[in-house]
């Protein structure tokens, strides 16, 4: 898998698995839903693990933006509210940063 896909993948787990828990404790669904979430976010961090870095701090930094972004797709297609101008300039700059970090040459 690549590390787009892993991030992505991961994003979708946290990103679910979080909002399991705002349903539970926020919207008052069952606490299945709390369940759910913990599995969501277990395998969320399971797939962190599968990113090629060689520190633990540059792979999730770089996930940061992956995650940003994701987290607004989430709110148009999950909660129904479209991301704004300023949403995308700021999920844009953050899949920047994460690129310079991913992407960025290493010093020996």
């Amino acid at each position: 898998m690549s590390g787009f896909a892993i991030y992505t993948a991961a994003a979708l787990c946290e990103i679910a698995g979080c909002f399991a828990f705002w349903a539970w404790l926020k919207q008052g669904q069952s606490a299945a839903w709390a369940l759910a979430g913990i599995v969501l976010l277990a395998v969320f961090a399971v797939l962190l693990t599968r990113i090629g870095s060689d520190f633990a701090g540059r792979a999730f930094a770089a996930y940061g933006g992956v995650y940003i972004t994701a987290s607004l797709f989430w709110m148009w297609a999950v909660e129904g509210s479209r991301p704004d101008r300023w949403d995308a300039v700021g999920g844009v700059i953050s899949l920047a940063g994460a690129a310079v970090i991913l992407l960025g040459p290493r010093g020996a």
